[in-house]
């Protein structure tokens, strides 16, 4: 398989974005594409970022060519601050094992950082791609919850959890 990489998100990094956020296809699991607007904003977001919270264009193949989306933030969960990761991948390089490699890269430069001891991911309870990705990388199913994604939308996810201090 071709390597993957990570590259921090950029200005020029719009248009992946806009296919990531803007396809229904790609935001079933998540309440539906989000407005041009909102994909904007999102961009403005993500290129000012605090020192905590990390998001990475995912490159892969031979041409080095932008397949997805990976990053992981601060969250407070459960009275607790946790490392949140969240990933997209275009759906022509789905089941090629980016998100997995991607999740295995991310998941290291936490580990390092030593800023949190767990980190989580969220997939909805119908996203059995996403919850395969997590089994792969090692978290532990913890529960269901109900979360509301995006604000006013109810959602059912799977808290997924990972212990970054152990190898």
């Amino acid at each position: 398989m071709p390597d993957v990489l990570l590259q921090p998100w950029s200005e020029g990094d719009l248009p992946l974005l806009e296919k990531l956020l803007g396809d229904p296809g790609m935001m079933a699991h998540l309440g539906g594409p989000e407005t041009p607007e909102q994909i904007r904003k999102r961009h403005e977001r993500y290129l000012h970022l605090p020192e905590t919270d990390h998001m990475f264009k995912v490159l892969w193949g031979p041409n080095v060519e932008a397949a997805g989306s990976i990053g992981y933030w601060e969250k407070s969960w459960r009275d607790q601050q946790v490392y949140e990761t969240g990933w997209s991948i275009l759906p022509a390089y789905q089941g090629h094992g980016i998100a997995t490699k991607a999740g295995e890269m991310v998941i290291e430069r936490a580990r390092k950082e030593r800023r949190h001891q767990f980190m989580h991911a969220f997939p909805s309870v119908s996203n059995a791609a996403s919850s395969a990705i997590c089994r792969k990388l090692g978290f532990t199913l913890i529960e269901e919850c109900q979360v509301e994604y995006p604000p006013g939308h109810p959602l059912t996810i799977n808290d997924w959890r990972l212990d970054l201090f152990k190898e």
